[in-house]
């Protein structure tokens, strides 16, 4: 599902962010992204949602080569994606409903379509009681249910999660991270990028070591288990 083969980036001033990384992540695999800051882990999440291109090396999403991809393509690879922010990136002037809506109206879906979508969605989060509200309103945990829901209403079958949990206290960072298990239990491939390794330890995923760019080592732990290959309809 993603694929990295001898894959490099790097930045003006010689500034190596990633150094020949090879990674597969299969499909229905959720899998941590671990490492100090800087360690390279949110440039790794750019090169597979196309905010960043490689300097080397061959990155394979979904099965398409997004390392040759035409820049006209690249909304159409976003739709397979489902991508949370540390800082949820939401619009600050629309209601909850309206951002999540948002991420539909701009693949063409309106009227009724839409509104069941994203109510559904919303329903899954947990946050119907709250879809008139506006962000500044919600608590952190809840702008990042917001998101996670933003994420998931083109149904996706991948979901990115740079540093999803930073901002937010240790109960609703468990609440957060759960749900996005949920999901993965559903059949979606999940990919969190965190330094939290008290975190990690509390799921037994299959785990990515980066180091200065560099992959260090990967961990198993005990129990993890492949998802099943079929796609599942969360919506």
């Amino acid at each position: 599902m993603i694929q990295f083969y001898h894959v490099s980036k790097i930045y003006p001033n010689n500034v190596h962010a990633l150094t020949a990384i090879n990674l597969h992540v299969n499909k229905g695999e959720f899998v941590f992204l671990t490492g100090p800051s800087g360690a390279g882990k949110t440039t790794l999440l750019k090169l597979i949602y196309c905010e960043e291109s490689p300097t080397q090396g061959e990155i394979l999403v979904n099965g398409i080569n997004i390392s040759r991809i035409k820049r006209s393509k690249i909304p159409y690879l976003r739709r397979n994606l489902g991508i949370v922010f540390q800082d949820f990136k939401l619009l600050k002037d629309l209601t909850v409903f309206q951002n999540v809506a948002f991420a539909l109206e701009v693949t063409g879906v309106r009227g009724r379509e839409l509104k069941r979508r994203t109510w559904n969605t919303l329903r899954m989060v947990g946050l119907v009681d709250k879809m008139d509200e506006v962000p500044i309103k919600l608590s952190g945990g809840e702008q990042q249910r917001v998101a996670i829901a933003r994420a998931l209403v083109n149904n996706p079958p991948i979901l990115l999660a740079d540093e999803p949990t930073g901002n937010l206290d240790p109960d609703v960072t468990l609440d957060i991270i759960n749900l996005m298990n949920n999901f993965n239990a559903w059949g979606m491939t999940v990919v969190i990028a965190t330094h939290n390794t008290d975190l990690v330890k509390k799921y037994s995923k299959r785990v990515m070591r980066l180091n200065k760019g560099r992959t260090m080592d990967e961990i198993h732990s005990e129990g993890s288990t492949l998802k099943p290959e079929a796609k599942a309809s969360f919506l």
